[in-house]
């Protein structure tokens, strides 16, 4: 799938690209090419739990790019956009895994395919074989020549990196999901993304050393997270509740757990007040309240307004480089 170093691109590929430059419009790279995208890499080396403790050590605040970080030619979930914004900001990459109906996991949001793609349909009435070649569009609904990615593929590429923050969609199995992690060697270097406590549990029995994220938006939310059988050390709490997020976040410090807040989505989000403003200084506030990750739909941009605040990830510190 992926263009080996030193490999030529096909006539194909260059054909393509010359067209595309003919044209006058920019255009991002090939898909063989993803590899190639000199950035950013997130490698924690075996302790994920130690990696962000290195982090906190630090004072550096990490945004989670939502579905990828998506942006003009770069479609939601494609490991070419993965790859984008790596080039850009040191993030974590969150991602949706789908599983079609002749049990293939892939990256894939929506429950149907006409949002983000050139198809039609159920994604979870669809063999692999009939959405392997549709096209993602990008957020303005453009054609691009992204493809969706396997996550066998996806997992295979952030080796070495990036951290995966994976969202298991009602179409895929949990146990199927664990099962590819596992396989890939890949649980040290992934979050697991669970929408009640409940579904923290099961992912807990099948995955007892991954860390998960929880939703937790109150002190008693926390207390009933405290009460499970998970590590508060393996636990990311997701926060989205503004007011209580100073208190909130501190309490979530105390107990072990490393914090998360969401930033993204709703016409009342930080990133829309943010984006309409041109500032960011609302991301360096958040990060002084204790946030260790700001989930955000404006991940280069979040990532500028920590390093301005000295918040920022460095190369050479806890894992992370950039080539």
């Amino acid at each position: 799938m992926f263009r080996k170093p030193g490999e030529k691109l096909s006539a194909l590929a260059i054909a393509a690209a010359l067209a595309l430059w003919a044209c006058g419009k920019p255009s991002a790279p090939p898909v063989d090419a993803a590899e190639d995208i000199p950035g950013w890499r997130m490698a924690p080396q075996g302790d994920l739990p130690g990696f962000f403790a290195c982090l906190r050590k630090e004072g550096v605040t990490l945004v989670a790019a939502h579905r990828g970080g998506p942006a003009d030619g770069y479609p939601e979930n494609a490991i070419e956009t993965f790859a984008h914004t790596l080039s850009l900001a040191p993030a974590i990459i969150e991602t949706d895994v789908a599983e079609t109906a002749d049990g293939v996991l892939y990256l894939m949001h929506d429950d149907r395919l006409e949002r983000t793609t050139t198809g039609e349909g159920a994604t979870a009435r669809l063999d692999w074989d009939e959405i392997r070649d549709l096209h993602l569009e990008d957020p303005a609904g453009a054609k691009t020549q992204f493809t969706p990615p396997r996550f066998d593929a996806a997992l295979a590429w952030a080796e070495g990196r990036a951290i995966l923050e994976i969202d298991i969609k009602p179409s895929a199995s949990y146990a199927h999901v664990i099962k590819t992690i596992v396989n890939q060697n890949a649980a040290d270097r992934v979050i697991l993304i669970a929408p009640s406590l409940g579904a923290a549990r099961k992912l807990n029995r099948l995955a007892p050393d991954a860390m998960i994220s929880i939703p937790i938006d109150s002190i008693s939310e926390l207390n009933r997270a405290v009460a499970e059988d998970i590590p508060m050390g393996r636990i990311i709490a997701f926060s989205r509740d503004a007011d209580a997020a100073p208190r909130l976040l501190g309490a979530l410090r105390e107990q072990g757990a490393i914090t998360a807040f969401a930033t993204l989505e709703g016409a009342d989000s930080t990133d829309r007040e943010m984006a309409f403003s041109g500032e960011g200084g609302r991301y360096a506030v958040i990060a002084a309240a204790g946030a260790d990750i700001i989930a955000t739909d404006r991940p280069v941009a979040a990532a500028a307004a920590l390093d301005k605040a000295g918040r920022g990830a460095k190369a050479g510190k806890c894992g992370i480089s950039k080539d």
